[in-house]
């Protein structure tokens, strides 16, 4: 799949780009509104990630001009606003979604995961589950062997990360920038204790342990052999 990113922020415009990649994204990024309305004029996009404030032309006006000229490329809107008046403009301006600023990577792919299928007239999943392990991820319960189990929401957001890749390994790295967001600066030991957390509510007071540790690498969810 084909994204447009249009973003003047080097730092947020990198670590999108890097996290689309990651996730099997090709990626094609603009820093201006005008080089951004060309290149979603020459090829043909899945998605377009669109920030409001863009030098020689702004993401509203980007949008406009997308939509007169029929192109129905689903737009996710980027904007520090956070008002429900700019929410709406930029809804009425033919943006499909909009996410604030600061955001965590994992909505904003979950958000483009969800318009790419709309697009295609595909329903996104409302519930994941791995063994005895489910998440109903729209009333966000977590249980196992039909036990509820209680999660904080980076806890929820690393688990849901976890069943969406069940049976990979998932590196610290990847972990990190899927479950903070672009101006986080890591210490060497947030990773581990946040599933660490997770392991205690998942694992704990079950015989069979789901989440596991790969030495040197990151984690995995499995069954335990």
């Amino acid at each position: 799949m084909r994204v447009l990113l249009i973003e003047d922020d080097r730092q947020i415009s990198d670590f999108i780009s890097k996290g689309l990649i990651q996730a099997n994204f090709a990626v094609d990024q603009a820093d201006d509104g005008e080089t951004g309305l060309l290149l979603a004029r020459q090829a043909h996009y899945d998605a377009a990630v669109v920030d409001l404030m863009l030098p020689k032309l702004d993401g509203l006006s980007l949008i406009e001009t997308l939509r007169k000229a029929k192109i129905k490329t689903p737009v996710l809107i980027l904007s520090a606003k956070r008002g429900v008046d700019d929410r709406i403009r930029g809804l009425e301006s033919g943006g499909d979604d909009y996410l604030e600023k600061p955001f965590v990577f994992g909505e904003l792919l979950a958000r483009l995961h969800a318009l790419i299928r709309r697009a295609g007239g595909l329903s996104e999943p409302t519930s994941l589950s791995y063994a005895d392990l489910t998440m109903d991820l729209l009333k966000r319960e977590i249980k196992r062997s039909g036990e509820v189990i209680e999660l904080q929401p980076r806890e929820f957001a690393l688990l849901e990360y976890l069943l969406r890749n069940s049976e990979r390994v998932l590196s610290k790295t990847m972990i990190l920038e899927r479950i903070w967001d672009y101006r986080f600066d890591p210490q060497t030991n947030v990773i581990d204790v946040l599933v660490s957390r997770l392991r205690s509510k998942i694992d704990r007071d079950f015989p069979s342990k789901l989440i596991h540790t790969v030495r040197g690498i990151g984690y995995v969810l499995k069954i335990s052999p």
